[in-house]
C-alpha cells in the first residue's frame, strides 16, 4: 500500500500511543518491527542517614522525599572513596548521583570539585541545578562555569572562590592546566572530578580527553591531590572499562536503574518501494516529514533528529512552511545544530522548556541531556550508526513519566536497510562498545609537549603506554625541550595547547558574515573539516532554514561574507578522495588477491556542487568549487585483485570497477557494523594504490576513473588498471579502526557478500551496492553480479598460480 501519508487526515488531538496505533492502521505495510516497553515502577530507598541537614532541606523543598535505588547505592560507594561511573537510562536522576557526595563534601570539609561536560549548554544547565539546591538548603555553594564565555574580570573570581567550576574538555586542556599555577589553590582542595556523558567520549575525542586527564591527574599530584572520579553515562556496552582508559584508574559500576519509566513504543519504518526493480524506495526525508507533520497535527510535542546539518534544514524549511506561514507570529518549529550563535542556541533551549515550540529539528546536538521540557515523539531521519546513539536520541522523549513514541525511519543505505529488514538484530543488539586509542602516537605525542610546558618531566615518571624517555629525546631534537641532570625543562616560545584541537583534524573555525544592507554581522560559526562542503563561493548556507548565499569566503581569514537570498534551492557539495600506499604494515598475498594493512595518504578534494530545487529535489545545476585539497597521513586496510586476473573474469574494465565500487559500498557498512564505529570515522576509497587515479559514481550510476586533477578517463584507456579497495582510519595518524580490519579480513568479506546476496533486487540497489540507476538490460550486466565476483575473488583462496606469485601485484 503506497498511499501517500496525509497528515491532514489525521483525528487530532492523539497522545502518543493512539498515535502509533493510528500509523499502524494507516501504513501496516512500512512498518517492519516494534518494540514496546511497557510503563515500569520505580525503586526508592530513604534518605542517606548520615546525609548533611542542609541537602535534606535543599532535596524536599524540591519535592524529593526519597532516592531512586541506583542514586542510593552511587552515595554509599562515593562515600566509600569509590571511583565510580553511573549508567542507567535518560532522565533516571544522574545528575543527583554525583551531585548529593559533592555537595556533601564541600559542606563538610570545604572540598573543590571539578565538573566536565562536552558542551557549554549542559554546563549552563548543571550550575542552574546546583545554585537551586543551594538556594534551597541555604547551602552557601559557589558553583560557577568557567568556559570561552566567561568574562575576563570574572574568571579571578572562579578561579579563588570557585566550590565547583563546570567547565569542557577543551576549557580544561587550554584555558586551565596550562595556567595551574593561577589554579594553586583549587587544585590544592580539588576532590572530585565529575565527568558526564560519558558515552560521547570515543574516538578522537575521547582519546585526546584520556591525555588530558593524565596531565590533569599529574598537576593535581603536583599539589598533593588525589580526587576521586565519577562518571555519568547513556548505556554503552563497556562504561567501567572506557571509564577506567579515561582516568586510569580503577572504576566501579552503577547500572541498575530505580527510576520509573512510561511507556515506549519504538515503530521500525521503512519508505515505500517506488522502482522495485531497482530498489528504489521513497526518501526517508519525506516520510521523515510527514510523520512529523502528523505528530504535530496531533498535538504532540516532538523532536526530529537529522545526521547532517543540511538535512537539518531541509526539513526546518519543510516543516516551518506548514506550521509558521506567518512570520509575524511566535514561531512553532526551530532547528537545533552545531554552528548557531551560543545565544540563539540559549534562547531555542530556554523556548522549548518553557513549551513554545512543538517540534525541534536536530543533529546529534540534542542527543546528550540539555534539559528542552517534556515530549512526546521523536522521529530518526535515518539510522545514527549505533545502536547506543538511537536508544539516547530516542530516549528524548517520555521524560517525566510521560508516554511516548519513537519512528525511526530508514534510508536507502545498507546499515538502514539491514536494521528495519532485521528488527530482531535491532532489538536484541547489546549498545556497542565505546573505543579509544590514547596512546595513538600522534594524539600521545602532543599532549607530551603539553604537560611539558605545564611541569617538567622527571627521570623515570610514566605518561601513557609508550616509552616517554624516546618521545622527550625527540622533542629535545626539535629544540622543545632541554634535559637537565633528570628532568626535561620546556625552553620553546610557543604554546602547545593552542595548536592542539580535542575534537578535530585542525584548527581555526570559521565564521560565516551577513552583509546584506551595510551589515557586519556574525552569523554563525563552522568548524574547519565541515567549511569546505559547506561555504565554497555560490553556496546556500541556511540558519533556520533561512537561505543565505556564500558571495566571498577568505580561507586564509576563516571567514564566510554571505547575503540573505530568495533562492528556490539548497546546494550540496560533491567530494572526491584519492590514495597512496605508503608502507604495508602487514599482508596476506596469494591467488591473484593482496590484502593489507598500513599507512597511506589520503587527499580529499571537494571539486564542485549540486543545486537541489526544494521539494521536487531534481538536480537544477552544477557549480564549480576551488579550495585547497585537505590532506592526511593514516592507516587503512585494502584489497587488490591482480589485473591480470581482472582481465580473465571480466569482459569490460567497467564491470570490474562497478563490482569495486558496489563491494566497497558493501563491506564499509560491514565493516561499521563490525567496528561499532561511527560513520564518519571510517571511511572508503576505490582507486589506484599509486594514486595515479581514484574512482566514484558518476551522475549515472555508473562508476568513473579520475584524474589527480578530477578530470574523467574511460577505465579501458587508463595506462594501469589495478584498482585497490580502501576501508581507512577518517583521521591523522589514524585510531585503530583499519587494522582489527585486516585481521578480519575473511569476515568483513563474508558479511558484505550475505548482505549483498541476501538482497531482495534483482540488479543491485542502494540497499547492498550503492547508487545504481543504470539498470541489467541497459549496462548488459548486473552491477549486483559484479559486486559479487569482486567479493568472491576476494575471498578465493585457489587460483591462477602464476598470479598467487605476485606476477601483476
Amino acid at each position: 500500500m503506497n498511499a501517500p501519508l496525509d497528515y491532514r487526515s489525521i483525528p487530532e488531538p492523539l497522545d502518543a500511543e493512539a498515535l502509533a496505533a493510528w500509523l499502524k492502521r494507516k501504513y501496516p505495510d512500512r512498518i517492519t518491527g516494534e518494540l514496546h516497553l511497557p510503563r515500569t515502577a520505580g525503586t526508592y530507598a530513604s534518605l542517606p542517614e548520615d546525609l548533611d541537614p542542609r541537602l535534606v532541606r535543599a532535596l524536599k523543598g524540591r519535592g524529593i522525599e526519597r532516592l531512586y535505588s541506583h542514586q542510593a547505592e552511587a552515595w554509599v560507594r562515593a562515600r566509600a572513596g569509590e571511583n565510580l561511573v553511573i549508567v542507567t537510562p535518560t532522565a533516571s536522576g544522574k545528575s543527583l548521583c554525583y551531585n548529593l557526595p559533592v555537595l556533601q563534601g564541600v559542606l563538610e570539609r570545604k572540598a573543590k570539585a571539578l565538573y566536565l561536560f562536552p558542551t557549554k549548554a549542559l554546563s549552563q544547565d548543571q550550575v542552574a541545578e546546583i545554585l537551586e539546591l543551594s538556594a534551597g538548603g541555604e547551602l552557601g555553594v559557589r558553583a560557577h562555569t568557567f568556559d570561552g564565555d566567561t568574562p575576563g574580570d570574572a574568571r579571578k573570581a572562579v578561579r579563588v572562590h570557585g566550590d565547583i567550576v563546570v567547565s569542557n574538555p577543551d576549557m580544561l586542556h587550554q584555558g586551565i592546566l596550562p595556567h595551574h599555577t593561577k589554579w594553586a589553590q583549587f587544585f590544592e582542595g580539588l576532590r572530585y572530578v565529575v565527568i558526564d556523558e560519558l558515552h560521547s567520549y570515543r574516538g578522537v575525542f575521547g582519546s585526546h580527553l584520556a591525555n588530558v586527564l593524565r596531565r590533569l591527574r599529574r598537576v593535581c599530584r603536583f599539589y598533593g591531590a588525589e580526587p576521586q572520579f565519577i562518571f555519568a553515562s547513556a548505556t554503552i556496552a563497556n562504561p567501567a572499562d572506557l571509564a577506567q582508559q579515561l582516568s586510569g584508574l580503577p572504576v566501579g559500576a552503577v547500572t541498575r536503574s530505580g527510576a520509573p519509566r512510561g511507556e515506549k513504543r519504538l515503530l521500525l519504518w521503512n519508505p515505500p518501494l517506488v522502482n522495485p526493480d531497482l530498489g528504489i524506495r521513497a526518501s526517508a526525508r519525506s516520510q521523515t516529514n510527514r510523520i512529523a507533520r502528523l505528530a504535530v497535527k496531533a498535538g504532540l510535542k516532538a523532536i526530529v533528529f537529522a545526521r547532517s546539518r543540511l538535512m537539518v534544514e531541509v526539513l526546518t524549511k519543510y516543516l516551518k512552511d506548514v506550521f509558521d506561514p506567518d512570520p509575524r507570529r511566535p514561531p512553532r518549529v526551530a532547528a537545533y545544530r552545531g554552528g548557531y550563535l551560543p545565544s540563539e542556541r540559549r534562547a531555542a533551549e530556554a523556548r522549548m522548556r518553557r513549551g513554545e515550540i512543538d517540534c525541534v529539528v536536530s543533529t546529534s546536538a540534542l542527543e546528550l541531556g540539555v534539559d528542552i521540557g517534556a515530549l512526546d515523539c521523536c522521529v530518526l531521519n535515518g539510522y545514527p550508526g549505533a545502536i547506543a546513539a538511537t536508544w539516547q536520541r530516542i530516549g528524548r522523549a517520555g521524560r517525566r513519566e510521560r508516554s511516548a513514541l519513537g519512528v525511526l525511519v530508514a534510508t536507502s543505505e545498507p546499515l538502514d536497510q539491514y536494521m528495519v529488514r532485521n528488527p530482531e538484530f535491532f532489538f536484541g543488539a547489546s549498545p556497542e562498545q565505546a573505543r579509544i586509542a590514547p596512546d595513538q602516537l600522534l594524539i600521545l605525542l602532543d599532549h607530551v609537549r603539553c604537560a611539558a610546558f605545564e611541569l617538567p618531566f622527571v627521570q623515570g615518571e610514566g605518561f601513557g603506554g609508550e616509552p616517554l624517555e624516546e618521545m622527550l629525546a625527540y622533542l629535545e631534537e626539535q629544540g622543545i625541550l632541554h634535559h637537565e641532570g633528570d628532568r626535561w625543562h620546556w625552553i620553546a616560545d610557543s604554546y602547545p595547547a593552542n595548536s592542539v584541537s580535542l575534537r578535530s583534524v585542525a584548527e581555526g573555525n570559521f565564521v560565516v558574515i551577513d552583509i546584506g544592507e551595510g551589515r557586519q554581522d556574525i552569523i554563525a560559526e563552522v568548524d574547519y573539516s565541515a567549511a569546505p562542503m559547506t561555504l565554497y563561493e555560490g553556496a546556500i548556507y541556511m540558519v533556520q532554514s533561512a537561505p543565505f548565499q556564500v558571495e566571498r569566503l577568505d580561507w586564509a581569514g576563516r571567514k564566510a561574507f554571505v547575503r540573505r537570498t530568495r533562492a528556490d534551492y539548497y546546494t550540496d557539495a560533491i567530494d572526491y578522495t584519492k590514495l597512496k600506499i605508503l608502507d604495508a604494515f602487514e599482508r596476506q598475498a596469494g591467488a591473484g588477491r593482496e590484502v593489507a594493512h598500513g599507512e597511506v595518504h589520503l587527499v580529499r578534494r571537494v571539486a564542485g556542487y549540486k543545486k537541489i530545487r526544494y521539494y521536487s529535489h531534481e538536480n537544477i545545476g552544477f557549480g564549480d568549487i576551488r579550495l585547497p585539497d585537505l590532506e592526511m597521513h593514516t592507516t587503512a586496510a585494502w584489497w587488490q585483485l591482480a589485473s591480470g586476473l581482472l582481465e580473465r573474469r571480466f569482459p569490460q574494465r567497467q564491470q570490474a570497477l562497478d563490482g569495486f565500487l558496489g563491494a566497497a559500498h558493501a563491506m564499509h557498512q560491514v565493516a561499521i557494523l563490525m567496528q561499532m564505529a561511527e560513520p564518519r570515522d571510517l571511511g572508503r576509497a576505490v582507486g589506484d594504490g599509486e594514486a595515479e587515479w581514484f574512482a566514484t559514481v558518476g551522475a549515472a550510476g555508473r562508476g568513473q576513473i579520475r584524474s589527480p586533477e578530477g578530470g574523467e578517463i574511460a577505465p579501458e584507456q587508463a595506462d594501469r588498471f589495478r584498482p585497490a579497495l580502501f576501508l581507512y582510519d577518517n583521521y591523522p595518524g589514524g585510531v585503530g579502526l583499519s587494522a582489527p580490519l585486516f585481521d578480519q579480513r575473511d569476515t568483513v568479506v563474508a558479511r558484505a557478500h550475505a548482505l549483498i546476496q541476501g538482497c531482495d533486487c534483482r540488479h543491485g540497489c542502494p540497499a547492498c551496492v550503492g547508487p545504481i540507476l543504470a539498470s541489467d538490460e541497459v549496462r548488459g550486466y548486473s552491477p549486483k553480479g559484479a559486486a559479487l565476483q569482486v567479493l568472491e575473488l576476494f575471498a578465493n583462496s585457489a587460483g591462477d598460480a602464476e598470479d598467487a606469485e605476485g606476477r601483476a601485484i
